[in-house]
């Protein structure tokens, strides 16, 4: 039986978002809801709450079975959008398993650090993105606290118990402001070169030599308008460039003159990883992908079972490999820490961070058109905050579909 508070919550968990996504995000709207939204996760019963974390969950990843389609495996989107919404439901259901405020604020705090098969996009403290307060864990704890407090002492003190919330988020408020730290730019002028390419275009052989060649006329373009450096996305050539020979002497031949960063795959002894490549004075650094998207390029359950799924669903293609830690590229005197697409929102990719530069490149083509780019904008906004940090990124898409 559908609820209309769980539907409300629903709708104020993912205000943020959406209103992100259509250009009207308003701070004072946003802070709002989202405190509305934490507010009803504390009131719920068991039911409203597994509706409301079922809904909530389509709403923010309605897209992943997207990507599917590509796989020839549209008839599973249905099925992953159910399991997800199922997978949250449950998570949200024992919010409300005891009706202690202690245990749900103590669940509701635990629930912000839980990551389901290593997918780590839903954030109960996002939805603060873009509001008056900030998305530290210790700021969602400050406001969890109050909340509970207030739920606590409301009908014993009314007016001391409002006070107390005005008071707190005011703090909360003046918190966040104080603890902005501003980023200058890199002394560098950088192109970044987004590209409109269709996912099921992107690897097909009648495709591959206008990429290539559309690729290296905006190099030669940046060349002349005196940039210093290119950034071209994910997998912007797409084959194993590292069997390239012709490309990689051109490549190398062009970095005399601008430095080049661009996504391609490499294979190695039969294995493959999704990679950056790094051009500068005619030498070539390589960067492998450290963090893997679940079920899109590695399966995170055991052996035996990835290997039935792989058999079954991807005609028995192997998980990409990884590199065992992340790398940082030293570009015309500046560090700069890759990280490719879903790296960018894992806490992996900025370990033993020496520079507040990161260079992301991505590929939202199998996604998009739908609200993926802007979750994970929002979710780079997140870790920006979190270690102080300058994002160059660039992106695939086909929001504008060009080919």
């Amino acid at each position: 039986m559908f609820s209309y508070k769980s539907i409300l919550t629903a709708l104020f968990l993912s205000f943020f978002l959406y209103s992100e996504y259509f250009g009207v995000s308003i701070k004072f709207l946003n802070t709002i809801f989202a405190v509305m939204a934490i507010f009803s996760l504390l009131i719920l019963t068991k039911k409203e709450l597994f509706l409301a974390g079922f809904l909530t969950a389509l709403l923010w990843f309605w897209w992943i079975g997207n990507s599917f389609i590509y796989y020839d495996l549209t008839y599973l989107i249905p099925i992953i959008l159910i399991a997800v919404g199922l997978c949250y439901g449950v998570l949200f259901y024992f919010i409300g398993f005891y009706e202690h405020l202690l245990y749900k604020l103590i669940y509701i705090i635990a629930l912000s650090f839980i990551n389901p098969f290593n997918f780590n996009w839903f954030k109960l403290e996002l939805p603060f993105i873009n509001s008056y307060f900030g998305t530290s864990k210790i700021e969602f704890f400050v406001i969890l606290l109050s909340l509970v407090l207030f739920l606590t002492y409301r009908k014993r003190w009314k007016i001391e118990s409002v006070a107390f919330l005005i008071v707190t988020f005011f703090g909360l408020y003046l918190y966040n402001l104080s603890s902005n730290v501003y980023i200058e730019k890199p002394n560098l002028k950088i192109y970044k070169y987004n590209t409109y390419i269709n996912q099921d275009n992107k690897w097909k052989n009648i495709y591959r030599n206008k990429i290539i060649d559309e690729n290296i006329k905006t190099i030669i373009k940046a060349i002349d308008q005196k940039y210093d450096l290119i950034v071209l996305p994910e997998t912007a050539f797409p084959l194993v460039l590292n069997r390239n020979d012709t490309i990689n002497e051109k490549l190398s031949e062009l970095s005399y003159d601008i430095s080049i960063v661009t996504g391609a795959l490499y294979k190695k002894d039969e294995l493959y990883y999704n990679s950056t490549y790094f051009y500068e004075n005619g030498k070539r650094e390589v960067a492998h992908k450290v963090v893997l998207v679940p079920f899109g390029e590695a399966v995170p359950l055991p052996e035996k079972i990835r290997n039935f799924i792989n058999d079954i669903f991807y005609n028995g293609a192997k998980d990409y490999e990884t590199a065992k830690e992340p790398t940082t590229f030293t570009i015309k005197g500046v560090k700069f820490r890759n990280a490719i697409c879903f790296e960018l929102t894992t806490d992996e990719i900025y370990k033993n961070l020496d520079t507040p530069y990161i260079i992301g490149i991505s590929n939202n083509a199998w996604f998009t058109p739908s609200v993926e780019p802007t979750l994970q904008k929002l979710l780079m906004k997140y870790y920006e905050k979190k270690y102080n940090l300058y994002y160059i990124d660039v992106t695939n898409t086909i929001d504008k579909e060009k080919l």
